[in-house]
């Protein structure tokens, strides 16, 4: 099973919509995916229907057992109407985590251990992650190995990359395995001169880690959202789509054969 976390110190660049296009895409194909939604604002999982605002059976839940207790994780996973398409949902009861359970030992690995449990079950896991450095993200990056960085193409968003890439590094330090990370370039609107110099600003600090594409500016996914299905399912050839389809493909690609899933 491999884990991927989508995060960013800035809100507002992509994050949940790369994290429900990648997953809606890799079901498509027939990996069976889990989507984790670990921000208290519950977009993921009010795209998807549910109520953030319900107070059992979700990842806050995950987090009152410590993640140990035999019938975790399954009663907190949700199936959704989409072949494959698993969801663990939010809740907002998540924003008090860190005043209640942020100083407890062992609280960075609940997911870990909870991930452990269901390892069968899935062949891919994908974590939407909330705009800021606590508990929540330390225990996506602890259960992953793999990182995505959605940036917005402005010039403020190029900010909030330096704060994470700070808070990676720190995090990094005192991890014992190693973890991949791209940077990917979101929203990304050629006719505008700030987002293509904010591109070519993330491409030359970071050429080493910057996707070579780009995610470009569509409309569509705001439907998508408003619909509460990947656009892939809508609109499988909308640039936005495309984009991301290459972009998991080049994902999958980097992963050793035994790992892609399916017959796995």
């Amino acid at each position: 099973m491999q884990v991927w976390t989508v995060a960013n110190q800035k809100g507002g660049v992509g994050k949940t919509t790369t994290a429900v296009t990648i997953g809606g895409l890799m079901a498509q194909k027939g990996l069976r995916t889990l989507l984790i939604d670990l921000d208290p604002h519950g977009s993921m999982t009010s795209y998807f229907g549910f109520d953030p605002d319900e107070s059992d059976n979700n990842v806050y839940t995950l987090f009152q057992s410590g993640g140990n207790q035999p019938q975790f994780p399954a009663q907190v996973i949700r199936a959704t109407k989409f072949d494959n398409l698993s969801l663990m949902p939010a809740s907002t009861a998540l924003a008090t985590l860190d005043r209640q359970l942020g100083t407890q030992e062992g609280m960075g690995l609940v997911l870990s251990r909870a991930l452990s449990l269901c390892e069968s079950e899935f062949d891919h896991v994908v974590i939407d992650c909330p705009p800021v450095l606590g508990v929540l993200m330390v225990n996506a990056l602890a259960a992953s190995r793999n990182l995505l960085i959605p940036v917005q193409t402005e010039f403020l968003a190029i900010k909030g990359l330096e704060r994470m890439l700070r808070t990676l590094k720190m995090i990094l330090s005192a991890r014992k395995e190693s973890l991949s990370y791209m940077i990917i370039p979101t929203m990304f609107d050629r006719r505008t001169r700030a987002s293509v110099l904010s591109l070519k600003t993330i491409r030359e600090q970071y050429p080493d880690y910057v996707w070579k594409w780009m995610i470009p500016v569509d409309t569509q996914f705001r439907e998508a959202s408003r619909l509460g299905s990947p656009l892939s399912y809508l609109n499988p050839h909308s640039r936005g789509v495309l984009a991301y389809n290459r972009l998991l493909e080049l994902l999958l690609k980097d992963l050793p054969a035994s790992e892609h899933g399916g017959d796995a």
